[in-house]
């Protein structure tokens, strides 16, 4: 299983920013505080944001 760090975008409120694939726990977005992305254990479970970019 690859890890990477994706640039995304809330869908809420269009704030970007960059987080790990995989990370530990869930993710807010830094602006209007929406859920984006559930740990699972393994990848992301991407909610409310939209991949803009990939970096390995």
């Amino acid at each position: 299983m690859s890890s990477d760090f994706w640039k995304v975008k809330c869908k809420k409120c269009g704030a970007e920013m960059i987080i790990f694939s995989h990370a530990s726990r869930d993710i807010k977005c830094k602006e209007c505080g929406t859920l984006i992305a559930q740990s699972t254990g393994g990848k992301l479970h991407l909610l409310e944001v939209d991949i803009l970019e990939t970096y390995d």
